[in-house]
Parts: C-alpha cells; sequence; structure tokens
C-alpha cells in the first residue's frame, strides 16, 4: 500500500487561517504584528524566497518591510541598520536573509540580532534556550517539520527518529525538538558507515543533506514516516528531494513531496514565531491576556 502524502500546502494553509484570526485579535488590541526583513545583494534565490514571506504576511495581515542593501554594504553599516531596529518598537520580527557576501560575518550578523526579535530562531541565545527546554523562538524548518509530524496524531514518545544531516539550520536543530517529545534520535551523516542499517531502523526518518535522491527503498523501514527536506534541482530543471520519491513511497506508512511539502512549514512557523514576538513585546497571552514577560 503506497504512502499517503503530507500536504505541506494544505497544512500551512489550515495553519495560516488560525494565525490570520489571532493578527486580526491582535489588531484589534491596538497591536500590529511586524516583520523587517533585510537582503543584501541581488542573489535570484534569496529575492525569490523573500517575495515569498513577504507574501506569507501579507496574506495572515502582518506588516512586513523589506530593507534592501547592495553586496557592498560594510559589516559595521548592517550591523549599526540591525541595532536600528533592535530599538524600534514597531518591529516585532528580525530576519537577514542568507547567505550574505563573503566579507561579512554571518555569526555575527545573527547574534547582533535581539533575541526577543529572533523569529529565525538562529540566534545562540534561543539555541541554547531551546536545547535545555525554556520558552524561545524555535528554528522555522525544524519546526514545521515536528508540526507536520504530530498532525499526523501518533504519539512521538519513545519512537526511533534518525536524521541524515547536521547542519545548524535543520539537522542538529530538528533532532533536539524531537528529543524534547521523548523520542530516541540518531543523528547520520557524510561519516556515518553503512548508512542503510542506521535508516532502517527509524520509525522517522528525516533526510536533509542537500543530495538528490540519495535516500531509497533500502534505507526505509516498512512503515516508516518519511520527511523529506531537501530541495534540488536537476538538470532538467525540476525540483527533487532527497529521497527516491516514486520508490520510497511504496515502503514507507507516510511521505513528503518535494517541493509542497516542508517548504510552505517553514515560512508558515516563521508567521507563527513572529506572532509570538508581537504577544511577548505586548506581554499578551493567546486569549488576549496581559501576561508576564518573554
Amino acid at each position: 500500500m503506497a504512502a499517503q502524502i503530507i500536504n505541506g500546502v494544505e497544512l500551512a494553509s489550515a495553519k495560516r487561517a488560525q494565525l490570520a484570526k489571532e493578527v486580526e485579535e491582535l489588531k484589534n488590541l491596538g497591536i500590529e504584528p511586524g516583520l523587517t526583513v533585510i537582503l543584501v545583494g541581488d542573489d535570484p534565490a534569496s529575492h525569490s524566497y523573500v517575495k515569498g514571506k513577504q507574501k506569507a504576511c501579507a496574506e495572515v495581515g502582518i506588516r512586513s518591510t523589506l530593507l534592501t542593501f547592495p553586496a557592498t554594504i560594510t559589516e559595521s553599516m548592517l550591523l549599526e541598520q540591525i541595532d536600528q531596529l533592535n530599538r524600534d518598537e514597531t518591529v516585532h520580527g528580525i530576519l537577514v536573509q542568507l547567505p550574505l557576501p563573503n566579507h561579512i560575518d554571518e555569526l555575527k550578523v545573527i547574534e547582533a540580532i535581539a533575541p526577543e526579535k529572533d523569529v529565525d530562531g538562529f540566534h545562540p541565545i534561543n539555541v541554547g534556550r531551546m536545547m535545555v527546554g525554556q520558552k524561545a523562538f524555535l528554528p522555522c524548518t525544524p519546526y514545521g517539520i515536528l508540526f507536520m509530524v504530530q498532525s499526523l496524531g501518533i504519539d512521538i514518545a519513545g519512537k526511533h527518529v534518525v536524521v541524515v544531516g547536521r547542519s545548524n539550520i535543520v539537522g542538529k536543530p530538528v533532532g533536539q525538538l524531537f528529543l524534547r517529545e521523548h523520542a530516541t534520535v540518531t543523528y547520520c551523516h557524510s561519516k556515518t558507515k553503512d548508512l542503510a542499517a542506521i535508516t532502517h531502523q527509524a520509525d522517522i526518518l528525516i533526510v536533509a543533506v542537500g543530495k538528490a535522491n540519495l535516500i531509497g527503498a533500502e534505507h526505509v523501514k516498512e512503515g516508516a514516516i518519511v520527511i523529506d527536506v531537501g530541495v534540488n534541482r536537476l538538470e532538467n530543471g525540476k525540483l527533487c528531494g532527497d529521497v527516491r520519491f516514486d520508490e520510497v513511497k511504496e515502503v514507507a506508512s507516510y511521505l513528503t513531496p518535494v517541493p509542497k511539502g516542508v517548504g510552505p512549514m517553514t515560512i508558515t512557523m516563521l508567521l507563527h514565531n513572529t506572532v509570538e514576538a508581537a504577544r511577548n513585546a505586548h506581554h499578551i497571552n493567546k486569549r488576549g491576556e496581559r501576561s508576564g514577560r518573554y
């Protein structure tokens, strides 16, 4: 029996409808959630990603502002711009679109963003809070993956989650989020010996390496949930994931497609974080009541 497809577009649409209601409630209290995106240079992919984020903000009623700078901007000028946004009370979320030009230290830029406005969830303080189970902005792609698996209504506790990939943006944090849900987590990477022997043990297999068609049916246990995070463009211009979709759908119980899988959830969780940032800034809980500080 072929796997059921986890439709990221449908899940994202339902979550965004809920966020639109929450934004409307905040606006009724005089609070307009605001996201500012900084785009440096003219990388076509970055421009495309930013356009998608702006469209999503408009969809749920978040005010989005785009600040564009030439690739020649100095690191100090960019840091000064971030400092100004940190002090602007109308800006609840700050996002710097990566990658940045080589002469700018990405980590220094990420660390310059106030943790309470770090809606990407990349700041070391938010990463640290996530690791120890404190309230934090969770990185958007891992958060979206967790949301997708939870939407299936399965009990994650005790499941064996295998993560293929160890990037700071997806691999490492997604394992931590599932660990917080009491899963047993194994990480695999380029130095892992006999990859298939380990991935075949997974109840939930998350693949995030950016290597086209890496994972086939031989890597997947019968009935496993497979989340394909990879987005790769083939020579013919088509997009594909890290998972050989047609093979794996015959083995897995659930499978995400590429595109229309994890991608829509990433932007949706960015919107979620921005709404949370607005709530935190004004000490408003989800019932619309004044609450304690973030």
